[in-house]
């Protein structure tokens, strides 16, 4: 988020420790504290001419003022108040606000009680202009829920490790990879089988098509077939009919060698067609 533009704008009071001695560091450490819009120091803590300073009485309680607005919270401050130097309304703010990157990270909603007694804020209007605050740095993402009296933070700028920490976070950094492989392998097996079943059905559909085509040249085969066999029959049936009820009268004529019984036979046969 804002990480960058925060290490950006501490460029210049680490321009000024490679010059600074001694115990003016301590108020460069203060200035830096005070400056707007800086919110990440683990550069200044580990300039050179910083550390070296920082076991001078004069400068060992801003050094150690530093390292909580590196690592700590509002309510640690409180807690060593009286062997740290007082802060101005601009640092109280500024650490307040990192006070809330830091209650952010494990839970997303927090509840302006939990907010009000632990910043030391007596009044939910102050504690809403700080939040908004927040939000015009740039550190903190989120919407004040006033209905519920609640914060919800969606994202926040990253605040700096604690060295002990170092071996937590590269765990957990290694904990997330290994998850992120699994699921991949996960998609990578979901997309195979996938693929397997798409040609698997890209199969049988062929298949199915050359079975159905199958079929229609078998139906179109036969039809011919009886076309062929239909055309081999006379095209007037009531002619072909015709020519076989007259046939008989001729060869029954004929045979009879008397013309008075060829005529019966006619008649008679003639009589009897329908």
């Amino acid at each position: 988020m804002s990480d960058l533009s925060t290490s950006y704008k501490l460029q210049p009071f680490l321009l000024l420790s490679k010059s600074v001695k001694g115990s003016a560091n301590a108020k460069l450490i203060s200035d830096a504290l005070a400056a707007p819009g800086v919110y990440v120091f683990s550069e200044l803590a580990q300039a050179p001419n910083v550390m070296e300073a920082s076991t001078l009485p004069e400068v060992a309680p801003y050094y150690a003022l530093l390292k909580i607005f590196l690592y700590g919270t509002y309510k640690d401050y409180t807690a060593q108040q009286q062997q740290l130097p007082q802060l101005n309304p601009t640092q109280k703010a500024k650490l307040k606000h990192l006070s809330i990157v830091s209650l952010s990270e494990t839970n997303r909603t927090l509840q302006y009680t939990l907010l009000q007694e632990y910043l030391d804020i007596p009044n939910v209007r102050e504690l809403e202009d700080l939040i908004i605050d927040t939000f015009y740095q740039g550190i903190i993402v989120g919407k004040l829920d006033q209905r519920s009296q609640q914060l919800i933070v969606e994202t926040t700028m990253g605040r700096d490790v604690l060295p002990e920490q170092l071996d937590r976070t590269m765990q957990a950094l290694e904990d997330w990879s290994t998850q992120t492989r699994l699921v991949l392998e996960s998609i990578d097996n979901q997309i195979r089988d996938a693929n397997e079943t798409l040609k698997t059905n890209q199969n049988e559909r062929e298949e199915y098509d050359n079975q159905v085509e199958q079929v229609r040249r078998s139906i179109r085969a036969r039809k011919d077939n009886m076309e062929d066999v239909a055309s081999s029959f006379p095209s007037d049936p009531a002619n072909s009919n015709v020519r076989g009820r007259h046939q008989p009268m001729a060869i029954y004529g004929e045979e009879d060698a008397s013309g008075r019984a060829k005529k019966r036979g006619v008649k008679r046969f003639m009589v009897g067609r329908p």
